[in-house]
């Protein structure tokens, strides 16, 4: 039987799509022997839609991949063929994986659940100030890479990310409900295009602690140990310190209640910060964190400008970290944790008392964040990072003893 494009009623192809003709052309061509790249060429395609054509679409009942263009003809109409079933809409295995990644529970290191604000769905996108959903949160792009790591050998448990949007935002396409989208990163309801989405000094501040004095293997995060920190502010001068690890992007998450004495109406002239982020209570709180790290894993910090760091004379003596501070509005210079502050932003947002949590919550937290894959580490996540760095430092160790 002849394929459907042969026939007097069939629409004319685009030049997206390869005709009857086309692949005509490519089976004579392949049976002497030429190259894909050869073949491409000639056809006027791009070598990588040869390629994928002679493996997509071959014959394979002699047990090899032998190209025959009425066979490769009935393959691609046979996939071409809509309504298709969605893949999170026939695969529960599937569909409970990238559910469980998107809107998994929070756990602390011991696996209890942290439920976090009460947030009901309103089929419209959160306000500004206002309480967000917890939950792992991996978005699309980290489900559909970490999916290949997870179950190398299992082809059925594969997914592009379009695929899980498509399922979020296009109900019709089956397999997850519309309200998972309140744990995207964004959290809207509807799609945006992408085109609509496009000083003075510190007397604490010297120029030897400037981030031009920072060695050069912290520009290139080729040796772990130099970290970039930063605050962010909530409601009633509440604040949350973090941490990040430049090259395994680790997170800590430093708490900072309020001192005694911060709810008096009566404030003491020129006395100590009371809001939990002064100076003193940030170096405390930095010690107390990093101080848990072997000595590797302490080599520098890089802050911006704020007076909360105004100690950091105090804070390298303790710790033997080296501070280094970024130009005056320039947050690219700490990329990695303006980046992570964004992040945290889905389980913080501005305009809601940061008070309210504990460390616990922090350590929940930090740990959500630690355990999603980042294509920057390869699809790896950064507690696994850095794992493998303090299992290189405990090595390293044992061979000098």
């Amino acid at each position: 039987m002849p394929p459907s494009t042969l026939g007097p009623s069939a629409k004319p192809l685009s030049g997206r799509y390869r005709s009857f003709a086309e692949r005509a052309e490519i089976a004579l061509l392949r049976a002497q022997d030429r190259e894909v790249r050869e073949i491409a060429r000639q056809l006027g395609r791009v070598a990588s839609t040869i390629s994928r054509e002679l493996r997509r679409n071959a014959a394979t009942r002699s047990g090899g991949l032998e190209y025959r263009a009425t066979t490769a003809q009935w393959h691609a109409e046979r996939a071409a063929r809509r309504p298709k079933a969605a893949k999170l809409a026939t695969s529960e295995k599937l569909r409970s994986y990238v559910q469980d990644r998107l809107s998994g529970p929070v756990a602390t290191a011991d696996g209890r659940s942290v439920g976090g604000p009460v947030v009901p769905w309103r089929k419209r996108r959160h306000g500004p100030r206002q309480h967000r959903r917890w939950a792992r949160a991996w978005s699309p792009e980290q489900i559909a890479r970490r999916l290949r790591l997870d179950f190398p050998d299992d082809e059925t448990m594969r997914i592009s990310h379009e695929a899980i949007y498509q399922s979020l935002y296009v109900q019709g396409r089956g397999g997850l409900k519309c309200e998972l989208t309140a744990c995207l990163r964004t959290g809207r309801v509807l799609r945006v295009p992408r085109a609509r989405s496009r000083g003075r000094g510190k007397s604490h501040v010297g120029p030897e602690v400037m981030i031009s004095e920072r060695p050069a293997e912290a520009a290139d995060r080729a040796v772990p140990g130099h970290w970039e920190g930063d605050l962010i502010l909530g409601l009633r001068s509440s604040a949350i310190g973090t941490l990040v690890e430049r090259s395994t992007r680790f997170t800590l998450l430093l708490h900072l209640p309020p001192m005694p004495g911060h709810a008096d109406e009566v404030r003491a002239k020129n006395g100590p910060a009371l809001a939990g982020h002064g100076a003193e209570a940030v170096r405390d709180a930095i010690v107390r964190t990093i101080m848990t790290l072997p000595m590797q894993l302490r080599r520098s910090l890089t802050w911006d400008q704020g007076a909360e760091l105004s100690q950091h004379a105090r804070l390298r003596i303790d710790t033997g970290v080296q501070v280094y501070f970024c130009d005056p509005h320039s947050p690219w210079q700490r990329g990695t944790n303006e980046n992570t502050n964004g992040l945290l932003r889905q389980y913080f947002p501005k305009g809601t008392d940061l008070s309210a949590h504990n460390v616990q919550d922090l350590e929940a937290v930090a740990a959500a964040l630690n355990a999603r894959p980042r294509k920057a580490l390869g699809w790896r996540t950064p507690a696994e990072a850095l794992d493998e760095v303090l299992r290189s430092v405990q090595a390293s160790v044992a061979t000098t003893a």
